[in-house]
């Protein structure tokens, strides 16, 4: 089973979108007990929030559903879990890092590295445009499941 951890700033906005659009694509391949899926925070500020309701709505909009989803921080643990650890921005790749005590594993990558245009997911918090997020969520798990 491969085990993947989708980790952004809050967990309340990119991270859950990528862990329930991830789950969902591996549903859709018949491929769900080949996955184990969650995500998490780098900080936190958002610890037992829920996803945030634009990011909710989004989902939504294309079937996903999120509820009982309460932002979590990541732990050093969940290095020693999960296979992958996959970052939303290249913010959150150097704070799990110093999180986890450095990635020796070489588990720790970023969601777009799984496409033709590497870099960051779009972060909604700041700009408001939770489509573009859904849009990059979508292409790089898409890529990321193509590469399974």
């Amino acid at each position: 089973m491969k085990k993947i951890l989708f980790v952004c700033h809050g967990n309340i906005c990119r991270s859950p979108m990528a862990e329930f659009v991830m789950k969902w694509l591996v549903k859709e391949a018949g491929r769900e007990g080949e996955f184990e899926i969650a995500s998490a925070a780098t900080s936190t500020e958002e610890i037992g929030n829920p996803v945030y309701p634009p990011a909710r709505r989004k989902l939504a909009e294309h079937g996903i559903a999120s509820a009982g989803k309460y932002a979590r921080q990541i732990t050093r643990r969940d290095y020693q879990h999960y296979d992958l650890i996959v970052g939303m921005d290249q913010w959150n790749l150097r704070n799990m890092q110093r999180m986890l005590g450095g990635d020796p594993d070489d588990k720790i990558c970023l969601l777009m590295d799984f496409t033709d245009r590497p870099g960051d997911v779009a972060d909604p918090w700041y700009t408001g445009d939770f489509e573009a997020t859904w849009r990059d969520v979508m292409e790089g798990c898409r890529g990321m499941l193509a590469r399974m």
